[in-house]
């Protein structure tokens, strides 16, 4: 009995998972459904969105780690151009600076290549290229903006056409069904669905950049402080 229960159990439960497999393939297939049957405007819209998808994924993947290497400094790096300041190792100094490829390397570099001139010429040459930095930073960011605003209203565009479509069925169709309204809705509500999707993961994707950005700005003034200070220092 005991066997027999077990085997009884094993059928069900095969037969539990070929239904849920067959779910899961009809899933797939009806989504592909709902894009082609939205039409061509649907359509068109689905893939601009998806364009859109791909450009905020690269400029999202690509800036994160462009910051990422801007923000790793060396906690040696100022001590380092100290030494070689306070020996009169100027040309070890720039050495080191060109050796090091991060945004506080070439403020730096860029404060040792006018070492005597005055103070102030030498901050506003540094403050210089760290605008410099700033800008390379934030490079294709308004761009990463852009596409979470406009994904959304995009994903509304084709809101407003599906249901314009599915209003104008109704209208100059005798026998409404749901199957004549369906390619009007389905349009209304995957495109509506996907831009925003599309929309907060730009969204959400440019207010961390911007976050560490502005952790690398942080990193470049502190730097920039210790140079100016370094070069104040007696006997320098």
């Amino acid at each position: 009995m005991l066997n027999l229960g077990f085997s009884l159990f094993q059928v069900s439960g095969l037969e539990e998972a070929g239904d849920a497999g067959t779910e899961t393939v009809e899933v797939k297939q009806n989504l592909i459904d709902l894009i082609v049957q939205g039409g061509p405007i649907g359509i068109a819209i689905v893939v601009i969105l998806l364009l859109l998808s791909v450009a905020a994924v690269y400029i999202f993947v690509e800036r994160w780690l462009t910051i990422s290497n801007a923000g790793k400094v060396d906690d040696n790096f100022i001590n380092n151009i100290r030494a070689a300041v306070a020996s009169n190792n100027i040309e070890g100094a720039k050495g080191l600076c060109r050796n090091t490829d991060t945004p506080v390397a070439r403020m730096v570099e860029k404060g040792l290549m006018r070492i005597g001139k005055p103070l102030k010429d030498i901050d506003a040459a540094v403050e210089n290229v760290g605008n410099l930095e700033v800008f390379k930073l934030e490079k294709n960011l308004s761009t990463l903006a852009s596409i979470s605003g406009a994904a959304p209203m995009i994903g509304f565009l084709g809101t407003v056409t599906g249901m314009i479509l599915a209003f104008y069925k109704m209208a100059s169709e005798q026998n409404v069904t749901p199957d004549v309204l369906a390619g009007g809705i389905y349009q209304a509500l995957i495109t509506t669905a996907f831009g925003l999707i599309v929309g907060i993961f730009a969204f959400v994707g440019y207010n961390l950049l911007v976050a560490k950005v502005e952790k690398v700005v942080f990193q470049m003034e502190r730097s920039t402080l210790e140079f100016m200070d370094l070069l104040q220092e007696p006997g320098n």
